[in-house]
């Protein structure tokens, strides 16, 4: 618990300015009320088999059901780093919004939202892709410019980036790119 206060507390308000915009009911006393009542893990052995992610934990149902709980966990370079209150709600939220306007476009895994932190959907195959948005000349990560710049490569998915740059500095120009998922990481 302690971790995450001091996480949250170090921030310079701008996760919770965002939050506050999204959410106008919060404020600031009641994201400090809420530090330590996070969600940060979940034990729902009786919603079926669990499999936990980055930041959400899932559960499968003998039936073909799947119960996805979005937790206040947050993850930066592959580690959680803390807890941020009401985090998993606004970003179940927001996906939420996104599969509804989507939904007429392309069917997608959502039966409906059964509490702001959970989903219930269909247990699906995902397709393991992923869109990679890069604004920086940075990293470490085998998806990341700076790997690639630093072995020669100067084309990264079709965006040529000049001779003579150094790690960390903004790109000219965003690199967006998909990514094929690891079956490691995608179990489903």
């Amino acid at each position: 618990m302690v971790m995450h206060a001091r996480c949250f507390r170090d921030l310079p308000w701008l996760a919770c300015v965002l939050m506050m915009r999204i959410e106008p009911s919060l404020t600031r006393d009641k994201l400090r009320e809420a530090l330590d009542k996070t969600v940060e893990a979940t034990r729902f052995s009786a919603l079926g088999e669990p499999y936990v992610g980055k930041v959400r934990d899932n559960y499968s149902t003998k039936d073909g059901r799947r119960f996805i709980v979005v937790t206040d966990r947050v993850s930066a370079f592959d580690r959680v780093v803390g807890t941020l209150p009401f985090k998993g709600q606004i970003l179940n939220r927001i996906a939420q919004w996104w599969f509804d306007r989507s939904r007429s476009v392309v069917p997608n895994h959502v039966i409906r939202p059964v509490d702001p932190n959970i989903v219930e959907a269909v247990e699906c195959k995902p397709l393991a892709v992923e869109m990679v948005v890069r604004a920086y000349l940075t990293g470490s990560t085998s998806t990341s410019i700076w790997t690639h710049y630093q072995k020669g490569k100067r084309n990264s998915c079709g965006h040529i980036l000049p001779e003579g740059m150094r790690v960390h500095p903004r790109s000219p120009e965003p690199v967006s790119y998909p990514h094929l998922t690891l079956p490691t990481i995608c179990t489903v």
